[in-house]
């Protein structure tokens, strides 16, 4: 069973192109993003493009501990399922790893690369990352006559 809820996290995580980030202001309060995202299939870190000066930009560099929620709400209700995670985020420095997030970021998008110079320096946006560090997988677990949405953990592999 456990490999059946793996490949459904990973069919889901293919499928939706719009991940959520929960993050934490300075203040202590919740703030959710969704953002367009890719990610690694090699070791399923998550990246997306962001203006320096958002909120969710600006927690991530005071707090690095996200939450991120994939959901697949393009099914009938009652029968979504979503993948979970919990990690730490950052801002993407290297340049062989920035080459790389473009080029997953907007191959899945099916647009033309950017170039590097456009995520350094003075320019107004960076690439962020999130890295997995527990994943799960909700599902229903019987009650009675009740459903309870339950999460499972599992571990994502390439």
């Amino acid at each position: 069973m456990h490999e059946e809820l793996v490949k459904r996290a990973k069919e889901i995580i293919e499928k939706i192109i719009y991940i959520t980030i929960a993050s934490v202001t300075p203040e202590g309060k919740p703030w959710n993003s969704p953002v367009y995202s890719a990610y690694d299939r090699n070791n399923y870190t998550f990246y997306w493009v962001s203006p320096k000066a958002t909120q969710h930009s600006e927690n991530i560099i005071n707090n690095p501990n996200v939450f991120l929620a994939i959901y697949d709400s393009t099914v009938p209700e009652g029968t979504g399922e979503g993948v979970y995670v919990q990690g730490h985020a950052s801002v993407v420095t290297d340049v062989k790893e920035m080459t790389r997030a473009i080029y997953l970021l907007y191959t899945r998008k099916g647009k033309s690369l950017r170039d590097v110079s456009r995520f350094l320096d003075l320019k107004p946006r960076r690439i962020y990352k999130a890295v997995p560090e527990k994943v799960w997988l909700n599902s229903t677990e019987r009650i009675g006559d009740e459903g309870i949405d339950i999460r499972i953990e599992i571990e994502l592999k390439s």
